[in-house]
């Protein structure tokens, strides 16, 4: 099957938008159960599966946000065969009681196609120089 950067583009949308907006049943459709991921702002260690991102996406990991969204800057996808590596700047801006906050970092994100699709297999995510 031959795959596109807009198929691959609207999947990491779909997955990230699962994030955001706390939908367990989605992530873990569109993630490996297997993930691996680096995080440094919540622990400078690698953490596999699922479990963390479960707690944190049903507990609403982002506290007294009243609304968000987020923006991908200097988007790269490589594509390779059944295999993506994307990565871009992610720029999130936050709505809350303080008013609005900004985050900002780099992610690489590794997606494979399996029988049943997409799935994000690992994540590295590094400071932007702005947090």
């Amino acid at each position: 099957m031959t795959h596109t950067e807009a198929e691959v583009w609207a999947f990491v949308e779909r997955h990230l938008t699962a994030i955001f907006e706390g939908d367990w049943p989605t992530y873990e459709a569109t993630t490996s159960a297997d993930l691996s991921l680096y995080e440094w702002w919540i622990v400078p260690h690698r953490q596999d599966g699922l479990a963390f991102h479960q707690f944190m996406i049903e507990n609403r990991w982002t506290g007294r946000v009243r609304a968000q969204r987020f923006d991908l800057f200097e988007k790269r996808c490589q594509l390779y065969g059944d295999t993506a590596i994307v990565t871009y700047t992610l720029h999130l801006a936050q709505a809350t009681e303080e008013g609005i906050q900004h985050h900002t970092h780099n992610e690489s994100r590794v997606l494979i196609y399996f029988p049943d699709g997409w799935k994000v297999v690992h994540v590295h995510k590094s400071p932007a120089g702005v947090t």
